[in-house]
């Protein structure tokens, strides 16, 4: 029973630790690296706030607690 209380608390702090929200510059490096991996030669990765947000299809992540995002456009080139 004791080893069954251990598994749901442990269970429980790794959830909440996935879950954490990371901070922005962490996250566009992340992102970045992702873009890269797939080829893409021009683009710009930008941190804003959410009011800055005009068009939410540009949106590839969320940071500092859902206070900001991460906007993508593809720069023709």
């Amino acid at each position: 029973m004791k080893r069954l209380v251990l598994a749901a608390i442990c269970s429980a702090l790794a959830t909440s630790v996935l879950a954490a929200p990371k901070p922005c510059e962490e996250l566009k490096a992340e992102i970045e690296a992702k873009i890269q991996a797939n080829n893409v030669s021009s683009y710009t990765l930008e941190i804003v706030s959410n009011e800055d947000v005009h068009d939410q299809n540009m949106v590839v992540g969320s940071c500092d607690f859902g206070t900001k995002k991460i906007i993508y456009q593809k720069n023709d080139s």
